[in-house]
């Protein structure tokens, strides 16, 4: 048995999921609208991906088929994703490729038709299963078994952060912006070409208003849009965000992650704490079934380890 992590407690109790008021609140425009921060969070972006190249070490990865404990993902960590219709399967993904596990997170095989996806953003709709990277986007319509490139209609192939809702699937192109396609990613639109070019990992949509959103900033933190990605808020929590996530029964209850911190928020992103993370935890999720149930994923080169906790970030194990 995996031994439990006790670290110290938030002297939260965290509230009952409430009923969604009929509005949401608008927040300040991002403070990084003016011209020579854009160029900044530019610049940033594209230190990123230079630094994301020279870490990816290609190590082999486990045979097709087999079965590890700790999935091998080479220099990097960009994701970790729970499938919404099963809470027991979930994908990591690195520059190197991508793992799946079906139980947990105690085992982990390799999803071979996704090596070198840098696998950054994760899209769930009711017939297919989308991932960005730098190669773009690859989509599975068989349930995640295979992926094939479906880049059609992309402005840019450098697809940093991917959601989507019952309608619409959004996307951060890295430098470029927020687009929007409405039509299963054949064709895209502009929503925003000053926000989205920063943006890593995964856009959260509102799973009772597409307009609603959520996405994390490299160059700032949790960023809220309740227009459909045309204009954001900066919600904050962290700098340098590499991931959010919030409960999908009260969107309210958002957590931001960055690199060995996170913190959670209870109203919408008003006010924030911190969260108790395993060590060196660059990425934490919710799972959808159950708002106490997290995961995080801490790199530890080449391969990554990942950890759930059943009381709200109390306590962590290995699974």
């Amino acid at each position: 048995m995996a031994k439990t992590q006790t670290r110290p407690g938030l002297s939260k109790k965290r509230p009952q999921a409430k009923p969604r008021s009929g509005a949401h609140k608008r927040k300040p425009q991002p403070w990084f609208r003016e011209k020579s921060t854009i160029l900044w969070v530019v610049g940033l972006v594209a230190m990123g991906v230079a630094l994301i190249a020279l870490r990816s070490d290609g190590v082999d990865a486990p045979a097709p088929g087999a079965s590890v404990a700790n999935p091998v993902v080479g220099g990097d960590l960009h994701s970790l994703v729970v499938s919404p219709d099963d809470p027991d399967t979930l994908y990591i993904g690195s520059h190197q490729g991508v793992s799946i596990s079906t139980d947990g997170g105690a085992t982990w095989e390799v999803v071979e038709s996704l090596n070198g996806a840098d696998a950054m953003g994760w899209a769930f709709t009711d017939g297919a299963i989308f991932v960005g990277g730098h190669p773009g986007l690859s989509v599975s319509r068989d349930g995640g078994k295979t992926f094939e490139q479906l880049n059609d209609g992309l402005p840019s192939t450098d697809v940093h952060a991917l959601g989507a809702g019952r309608e619409v699937i959004y996307a951060g192109l890295a430098g470029v912006g927020t687009f929007a396609s409405t039509d299963g990613g054949q064709s895209w639109e502009a929503r925003s070409e000053e926000v989205g070019g920063a943006f890593m990992g995964r856009i959260q949509v509102d799973p009772l208003d597409d307009e609603h959103l959520l996405a994390p900033d490299m160059g700032g933190g949790a960023m809220e849009s309740t227009d459909g990605g045309r204009t954001w808020g900066a919600l904050g929590g962290v700098q340098g965000a590499m991931w959010v996530s919030w409960d999908q029964n009260d969107t309210d209850h958002i957590i931001a992650t960055t690199q060995g911190s996170a913190a959670v928020s209870t109203d919408g992103g008003a006010n924030w704490e911190p969260l108790e993370i395993p060590t060196g935890a660059s990425i934490v999720e919710f799972s959808p079934n159950d708002p106490e149930v997290l995961f995080a994923a801490v790199l530890e080169a080449p391969e990554a380890s990942v950890y759930v906790s059943r009381d709200g970030g109390d306590t962590w194990a290995r699974p």
